[in-house]
C-alpha cells in the first residue's frame, strides 16, 4: 500500500468514522456501523466496500451479517497512523460513539 493511495481512502468523513471506530472495537459488523454513523445501510455498505477495495478493511461473513475488521497486511504505519488517530480524536468520534452503545444496549443487531 503506498501512502497517496492510503490517505485518499481515508479523505472521507464516513471512510475516516468506519476505520477509527473499527480501529477502536477490533471489529464491528454493517449494522453496528449503520447505528454509530446514523446513515443508511446502502451508504455505509457502499463505503465500506470502497475500503475493501483499498485494501485497508477485510470482512467475515457470519450468518447473514458482514463484519469488518483491519486488514491484517497492512503495513506497520498505517495501523500506527489508525490507532493513533483513533486514540487521539474522542471528540471528533463522540457521537457515534454514543450511538454504537445505544444501539448495544438496545442488543437489536448481529
Amino acid at each position: 500500500m503506498n501512502p497517496v493511495a492510503f490517505y485518499k481512502c481515508l479523505s472521507e468523513d464516513t471512510r475516516l468514522k468506519c476505520l477509527l471506530l473499527i480501529t477502536l472495537k477490533g471489529e464491528l459488523c454493517v449494522c453496528d456501523l449503520i447505528s454509530a454513523l446514523q446513515l443508511s445501510q446502502p451508504k455505509v455498505s457502499r463505503h465500506l466496500a470502497e475500503l475493501r477495495k483499498c485494501g485497508i478493511l477485510a470482512d467475515n461473513r457470519r450468518g447473514k451479517w458482514v463484519f469488518y475488521e483491519l486488514n491484517h497486511g497492512l503495513p506497520k504505519w498505517a495501523l500506527e497512523v489508525l490507532a493513533l488517530t483513533s486514540k487521539d480524536n474522542q471528540v471528533y468520534l463522540n457521537d457515534c460513539l454514543h450511538n454504537l452503545d445505544a444501539a448495544k444496549q438496545l442488543d437489536n443487531c448481529c
